[in-house]
């Protein structure tokens, strides 16, 4: 066990020691126009990824933008449903079972905004019947044009002031 921990510790010596610090003498490398070497371009790239950024801020975060009439109109249409989870930073809208006014069977729903036009390619939406049934692919697609219907005069709303 103490054979693993000493070798362990060498191999992180030798990995640190590798990732800066001078070269040995008599090593040769390629100098640019500047005078830096390609290893330090390449040590101080900001976009270089290596084991140790791990450890550091997390930077890879991504921000997606959700179009908010969009949102709204997911929101406005799907209010016969119970909300279980939003998340407006990746326009996620998880709902429970519910009934539609003047229907029989229960839904829920998925709704996914993935971009921030107003347009058919940014709105997802997945049913799923209480039962186990299958939803027809037309009532998806009536639900996908009801949101996108209101999510325009949402819009159309918007710009009379």
């Amino acid at each position: 066990m103490r054979l693993l921990t000493i070798l362990g510790l060498i191999l992180v010596t030798a990995t640190v020691s590798a990732c800066g610090g001078k070269p040995p003498p008599g090593d040769a490398r390629v100098l640019t126009a500047d005078g830096s070497s390609s290893e330090e371009r390449e040590l101080n790239d900001p976009n270089r990824s290596s084991i140790w950024d791990v450890f550091g801020p997390n930077t890879s975060e991504q921000v997606t933008q959700v179009n908010r009439y969009l949102w709204a109109a997911s929101l406005d249409v799907l209010n016969f449903l119970p909300v279980q989870e939003v998340d407006p930073f990746t326009g996620v809208i998880v709902t429970g079972y519910g009934t539609p006014p003047g229907g029989g069977r229960s839904y829920r729903a998925t709704v996914h905004i993935s971009d921030p036009a107003l347009a058919a390619r940014s709105l997802s939406v997945s049913l799923q019947s209480k039962g186990g049934a299958p939803v027809s692919a037309a009532t998806n697609r009536a639900v996908e044009d009801a949101i996108l219907s209101r999510a325009r005069q949402l819009r159309i709303a918007d710009n009379k002031f």
